[in-house]
C-alpha cells in the first residue's frame, strides 16, 4: 500500500503519481491524496467475495472525521477470479486505487489501516506538519 497524490488502476495495473510519500506540509487545508494498492489473493481464496475497509485513524487508533462528522473510510466488497489456464495454487493479483479528495487534517500523525474480512492487513503511516 503506497500513499501517493493520485492513483488510478486500469486493466489491473496501478497508475501513480507522485507516490511515496509521508509528509503533508498543508494543515488545514484542502489536500487530495491517494492509495495505490496492490493484494495477492491466495488461490484458495479466489471466487469468493472479501470484506474491504480502508479507514484513516490517528495515531492512537481513532476513526478521523470528516468535516460532515462522518468517518473517513471507504467500505466495499472485493471478488477476485481465477483466469482460465493459470498453474492451480498461483496467487492472483488486485490492484486498487483509492482516491480521497478535499481532506482537511490537523497536524499530527495519522494513519490508512486496509483491513480484508475484518482482519488488519496492511497500514501506512504520514504526518500532517505545521510549515515554518
Amino acid at each position: 500500500m503506497l500513499l501517493c497524490d493520485y492513483a488510478e488502476e486500469v486493466g489491473g495495473k496501478l497508475y501513480i503519481m507522485g507516490g511515496g510519500w509521508s509528509q503533508l506540509r498543508t494543515p488545514n487545508q484542502p489536500s487530495n491524496m491517494a492509495l495505490a494498492i496492490r493484494l495477492s489473493v491466495p488461490w484458495s481464496q479466489a471466487n469468493e467475495q472479501h470484506d474491504l475497509a480502508i479507514r484513516l485513524l490517528t495515531s492512537d487508533g481513532h476513526p478521523v472525521p470528516n468535516e460532515e462528522d462522518q468517518d473517513i473510510a471507504l467500505e466495499g466488497k472485493m471478488e477476485v477470479g481465477r483466469p482460465p489456464g493459470l498453474r492451480p495454487g498461483t496467487d492472483l493479483d488486485m490492484a486498487l486505487a483509492a482516491r480521497f479528495d478535499g481532506l482537511k487534517l490537523e497536524p499530527g500523525t495519522y494513519r490508512w489501516s486496509l483491513e480484508v474480512d475484518g482482519m488488519p492487513l496492511k497500514h501506512t503511516a504520514f504526518d500532517v506538519i505545521q510549515p515554518g
